[in-house]
């Protein structure tokens, strides 16, 4: 599993949310196994960020999980992306 995390010192204790990729599963940096995209969110701003999420069209699995959330071993990709205002 390829694991990215993007986010600065300051984000690392927020929770995530995560989302299995459909378009990007199977293939790429994903071969053979799923691709998981991820955006940290401060207090306050759950709903708001797990809604841009959720509205996006490769959007499957959406889900809220720990900061310190680690995908399992084996073939895929998992992009843990920094916040920056999603969803404004």
């Amino acid at each position: 599993m390829i694991f990215r995390d993007d986010r600065p010192p300051e984000q690392k204790g927020w929770c995530i949310v995560l989302m299995t990729d459909a378009f990007m599963s199977g293939w790429g940096g994903a071969e053979g196994g799923p691709s998981y995209a991820g955006w940290p969110f401060p207090d306050g701003e759950e709903s708001r960020v797990e809604a841009w999420v959720s509205s996006r069209s490769e959007a499957r699995r959406v889900r809220i999980v720990l900061p310190t959330y680690r995908p399992r071993s084996g073939p895929g990709h998992c992009h843990i992306y920094a916040y920056s205002g999603q969803g404004r």
